[in-house]
């Protein structure tokens, strides 16, 4: 597939005990429907050609012999085909019996996986049937070809350099040193796991947590194919949950106590990006393993994975909510921190009547709280000019009011026309410098008036209007701490939504209501008809667009042509293509020509794993060129 995606799954077979022609069969049903559903990756459970549960049977030459004949029946239905399956059976070498995983493709056996460690303890006893696996991979002769087998086998695509597959079997999974540790070091980016683990109570969860967590602690997929129904019940049950999971997250799971296969498409290029940013994840060291060559076909498809439109704020609610009550915290935190090692015991916020300036002023008064000072030392100064309204105005007089900080206005009308005759600026101009002056006389207020009081300027700028330089350059650009300079604007949003479900006070719950509700703008321009003229979204964007374009290209790295598909995915029905094209082209225009904003911004707290701040995350020269990333938007 392209722009790093492959689709995988996880499938598991009615079975029936030593009926081996009937297990082939129904493994073979499943594989027909992989392809139909352009699955390149497809696991199937522990020893599924014989059945787990076949106990001394393994012992029988009847049941060995008709496996390897069935296999071939296996390798015939892949024949011509690119799918690369790993099947579950026992294997006989040298005289003694593994449990092992098949690797599969176009008819070929490219490999057989010997399971290492076999649990011997409470309902398992494959100590009795089996030899652990030898790390040292051998050559063994089988239908007049060599085979390698061997734990330390890895499976690379020669068309898709980022899909490197190897394999553990159950029990491998659930030690304290598992291969797959061995595997992702030798740079095995999906780990396969055929396994046949029962049913205990509470079992699903730990299972579940396990599996995610190998894929995030080795940032990999990880597909794990289990048995289920068909399994003998004599002493147990298998319930067939299968998961497949990519770096900690679970992107698809199958209903357990049915047999069922699932499906989900894993992106590659995330996994490299997220292990070549992470400097202590180790470079690729092959030594000791084996590396078997296989090809895959890529091709378009509709994508099976959901791509989130709001990457930034979580869909469920009671997730946003604990989401919303940690960054809060975070970002109190942050300023308390701040206020006593300053000696500042007093606090200046430009308050607008914005989404922007309302959460500045509740988290500082969050801060005032947690270090006891009275909440009438935050200064809130409204400072209305050319483009404020009734509406935005009022608002910030009464949230001030409501959050009983205390209320400071000044008209700055008077001090900006001064400026604009002193500069030969016409009234009548409504150019970046009518605009920009408003913005930078505010700004000396706040620090004229923090010198006098003794206080800090809180920054109320956020991390989305910073990615765009959506700022004015030592105006609103400007504080002494800018507590929101890593929430996007898409999650500012909720964070006042927050605040307003959980006041419980009517007053101000309202006040943020009807600010939630007020379009979002700078103020720079005069009202039409009492109404705000000037309209940011209308200007630079959809802010939900570059929200989406500012995760993706910073988190994962990743180019333009695969952001503009991905955002075509997540967006379908709501913007079309050339939509998204031209503001994504504002953004790349923006987010490099503004750099030199963000190079002097002022400290803030970190919230979530993007930040744009120049000492930490975003060390970017300011004359960086965006042509690169331009030119390829011109050829989509």
């Amino acid at each position: 597939m392209k722009h790093g995606y492959i689709r995988v799954a996880a499938a598991t077979p009615d079975v029936k005990v030593a009926d081996v022609a009937f297990n082939r069969e129904r493994i073979c049903e499943l594989i027909r429907k992989g392809i139909k559903e352009h699955v390149k990756l497809m696991v199937f459970p522990e020893l599924c050609l014989t059945a787990y549960t076949c106990g001394d049977l393994f012992a029988q030459d009847a049941l060995l012999i008709k496996t390897r004949q069935e296999l071939k029946e296996i390798l015939k239905e892949t024949k011509g085909h690119d799918l690369l399956v790993f099947v579950g059976m026992p294997w006989e070498n040298k005289g003694k019996l593994y449990n092992t995983a098949a690797v599969i493709q176009d008819g070929r056996l490219l490999g057989i996986v010997p399971k290492r460690n076999l649990p011997n303890y409470s309902e398992f006893y494959e100590r009795r049937y089996f030899e652990p696996g030898n790390e040292t991979t051998e050559t063994v002769r089988w239908e007049g070809q060599d085979i390698p087998m061997g734990t330390n086998l890895i499976f690379a695509c020669e068309e898709m350099k980022n899909l490197i597959v190897a394999a553990e079997i159950c029990e491998d999974a659930w030690v304290p040193n598992p291969p797959s540790i061995r595997h992702a070091m030798a740079g095995a980016t999906i780990i396969a796991n055929c396994s046949a683990s029962d049913e205990t109570t509470g079992k699903d969860i730990y299972r579940r947590s396990l599996i995610t967590g190998h894929s995030a602690n080795l940032v990999c997929g990880y597909i794990y194919a289990n048995a289920g129904e068909g399994e003998s019940t004599q002493d147990l049950v298998f319930g067939g949950q299968n998961l497949i999971s990519e770096n900690g997250t679970l992107l698809a799971e199958s209903k357990r106590f049915g047999n069922e296969t699932v499906y989900a498409d894993m992106d590659l290029e995330r996994l490299n990006h997220e292990r070549r940013r992470l400097t202590t994840f180790p470079a690729a060291d092959q030594n000791g393993y084996q590396v078997v060559s296989f090809h895959l076909k890529q091709e378009p498809l509709e994508l099976k994975r959901y791509i989130d439109k709001r990457p930034f704020v979580p869909d469920h609610e009671e997730e946003r909510n604990r989401r919303c009550e940690e960054i809060l915290s975070i970002q109190a935190m942050g300023l308390k921190k701040r206020i006593s090692h300053t000696g500042c015991h007093h606090a200046v916020i430009g308050i607008s009547g914005g989404l922007d300036s309302t959460l500045a002023l509740l988290v500082t008064a969050r801060a005032f709280d947690m270090l006891e000072i009275p909440r009438n030392q935050i200064q809130a100064v409204t400072m209305p000019c050319f483009g404020t309204t009734d509406r935005t105005y009022q608002n910030a007089c009464l949230l001030t009011e409501k959050l009983n900080a205390q209320l400071t206005e000044i008209n700055i009308r008077e001090a900006v026309s001064l400026h604009f005759k002193d500069i030969g600026q016409s009234m009548e101009v409504h150019d970046v410098t009518y605009e920009n002056s408003q913005a930078r006389e505010r700004t000396q207020v706040l620090m004229d008036m923090a010198n006098r009081y003794n206080g800090l300027v809180i920054g109320t700028g956020d991390m989305s209007e910073l990615a765009l330089g959506w700022a004015t350059y030592n105006g609103d650009h400007m504080s002494m701490y800018g507590v929101n300079a890593s929430v996007p604007k898409t999650l500012v949003r909720h964070l006042v939504q927050y605040c307003a479900d959980t006041c419980r006070e009517d007053a101000l719950r309202a006040v943020l209501l009807d600010i939630l509700d007020t379009p979002v703008s700078p103020e720079l321009l005069p009202p039409k008809d009492g109404e705000i003229a000037q309209k940011t979204e209308d200007l630079v964007g959809p802010y939900e667009l570059h929200d989406f374009f500012l995760y993706q290209i910073l988190r994962f790295g990743y180019r333009p042509e695969k952001v503009y598909r991905m955002a075509e995915y997540a967006f379908s029905g709501q913007y079309e293509g050339k939509i998204i094209r031209k503001w994504l082209k504002v953004f790349y225009r923006r987010f490099f020509s503004q750099q030199f904003k963000r190079s002097c911004m002022p400290d803030g707290p970190k919230v979530g794993s993007v930040a744009v701040s120049p000492r930490g995350d975003l060390r970017m020269p300011s004359d960086a060129v965006s042509r690169l990333w331009l030119d390829e938007l011109e050829n989509l």
